[in-house]
């Protein structure tokens, strides 16, 4: 196995010169260097020398990927290949930035996010993700917790190992790790797809919001975690632990705490989403209509961050615009119904500090992160909000008196019940 030392010089495949700087560290399938290259700092990945990695398939696979570019700008992808070194490789991609932090280690609450608007851009930040992956035609086949670095202040989040994505249809023999799997592909009756992905993709999802793993509850609870119980758990016979016609696999009190209290607090088109992803049909039949696409979780996610809003207790809380009023998740404080701005389908809660985020607005958006407009308070009276508008566009604002008003970059629109606003060819009425 290669091994590269400080200031070890290796060529990459156009002949430039790599320097190594540090030692990132390694896993099952290679080990990651920090190096300079063309005057820039960069990850290295070298993989261990093996089969696998010898297979001319496998190296031009990443060539063409490296040809193809990035799905999105979210995927530490690979953007040069090395020579090879004693039967093996390895290739150039972006570093990750400091504070950006292993998904795995929110999972055992070593990180923690700074708030539920933050979980909620980190989710569709892999939906996204993965969304542009699939339009590409690429599947990643070896989705798991391993994959991804977030962000916990914003919930931006970056891709990584991306060696294994290939274009649909093909595979390169990457199963990927049992537990984040489709059925399908444990039994062996599938290979890694798009729509394996998915499956995947929802396993993460579910992680994310209730920091267990969707089919580990009472059946799964054994001492030694051998081959053939996984085979059974994660491909024979699965069951979700919230499960509406089986519970032979909920939850076990005092071990899934976490999942237990956090199952109740999210909204009930949440927990039908993840119903739907891991129903019998889904898992057993491998029945790829139930499985949940892309876009459907991005509209179910912004769905949930339109809910969102702050407690006076300074915690995130969901408000159901249904309702007239909802208990705070975090100190169970009665909140009364605040005002909601109706954009079509959309309903964004309007608290101090709410975000309307662009894609509300304009219809063609699909950058889930860009900011049109913020929640603000009066200087002389806090409790009296209004709308910034954050855009190069003239919003137009309709009183219930019918006086008109306009309002450009870095004006306040007074927000209360009845007043309607253009944005642009996009009309709303607060209510």
């Amino acid at each position: 196995m290669v091994v590269f030392q400080k200031g070890q010089r290796i060529k990459s495949a156009s002949g430039g010169e790599i320097e190594i700087l540090d030692f990132l560290g390694a896993g099952g399938q290679g080990a990651v260097y920090k190096v300079k290259y063309g005057g820039e700092e960069l990850a290295l990945k070298w993989f261990h020398s093996n089969k696998l990695y010898e297979n001319e398939r496998f190296c031009r696979n990443i060539e063409n990927n490296i040809r193809q570019g990035a799905p999105a700008d979210c995927f530490l992808w690979p953007v040069e290949l090395t020579e090879f070194i004693s039967g093996s490789f390895g290739y150039l991609m972006k570093l990750r930035p400091p504070q950006y932090r292993e998904f795995s280690h929110f999972l055992l609450a070593k990180v923690h996010f700074a708030d539920i608007s933050a979980l909620i851009n980190a989710a569709l930040g892999i939906i996204n993700g993965f969304r542009a992956l699939h339009n590409r035609g690429y599947s990643y086949q070896d989705l798991n917790d391993g994959n991804f670095f977030v962000d916990p202040k914003t919930g931006d989040v970056l891709i990584c190992d991306n060696d294994n994505v290939t274009p649909y249809g093909e595979n390169l023999g990457i199963m990927g790790k049992c537990r984040y799997m489709a059925p399908e592909v444990v039994t062996g009756g599938k290979r890694p797809d798009c729509h394996t992905d998915r499956f995947s993709l929802a396993v993460i999802l579910y992680m994310i919001l209730f920091l267990n793993h969707p089919l580990e509850g009472k059946k799964t609870m054994c001492p030694c975690l051998t081959e053939e119980l996984e085979y059974r758990f994660y491909g024979e016979s699965p069951v979700f632990v919230w499960d509406d016609y089986d519970d032979s696999n909920r939850p076990v009190r005092g071990v899934h705490v976490n999942e237990i209290r956090l199952w109740k607090i999210y909204p009930e088109f949440v927990r039908k989403a993840f119903g739907r992803a891991f129903s019998h049909e889904a898992l057993v039949g491998g029945d790829i209509e139930h499985r949940v696409i892309e876009k459907e979780w991005q509209e179910i996610f912004m769905q949930l961050r339109d809910m969102t809003m702050k407690c006076s207790c300074g915690s995130d809380t969901f408000f159901d615009v249904n309702e007239q009023s909802c208990e705070c998740i975090n100190c169970g404080k009665t909140i009364f119904r605040p005002m909601v701005l109706k954009v079509k389908k959309r309903n964004i809660v309007l608290a101090s500090g709410s975000k309307l985020y662009t894609d509300c607005i304009e219809p063609e958006c699909d950058d889930f992160r860009k900011i049109s407009g913020e929640v603000v308070g009066s200087i002389t009276d806090p409790t009296v909000l209004g709308l910034k508008n954050l855009t190069d566009t003239e919003w137009e604002a309709e009183l219930p008196n019918g006086s008109a008003r306009k309002f450009t970059k870095g004006q306040v629109v007074k927000l209360g019940r009845g007043v309607k606003i253009k944005f642009g060819d996009v009309s709303a009425e607060i209510n």
